[in-house]
């Protein structure tokens, strides 16, 4: 009896696993967000250009960590810039 219960509770933790992962995958998608044509616009690449990157910007909005993807005051919409990014709108002044 006692292997009959461990194995109906790992079936209902299995099954319960199985149900909550398109919800947990489709939760982590919803969060990130790209504005393409205004990274098209403003050419956006994810290097930087000599010294210029997203980090030295004002326009920059840094994620949780340095290494984190941030947000930019001037790609509305944008939550993956990456800080080694750089774009024709980089600013210091």
């Amino acid at each position: 009896m006692s292997t009959n219960l461990k194995r109906r509770q790992f079936l209902k933790t299995a099954s319960l696993a199985l149900v909550l992962m398109p919800i947990v995958t489709y939760s982590r998608q919803a969060r990130a967000n790209t504005n393409s044509k205004v990274r098209t616009d403003l050419k956006y690449q994810d290097v930087p250009k000599n010294d210029m990157n997203c980090t030295s910007c004002l326009e920059f909005i840094p994620g949780k960590t340095d290494q984190d993807f941030g947000m930019c005051k001037v790609i509305p919409g944008d939550n993956e810039i990456s800080p080694n990014g750089y774009c024709t709108k980089w600013n210091t002044m």
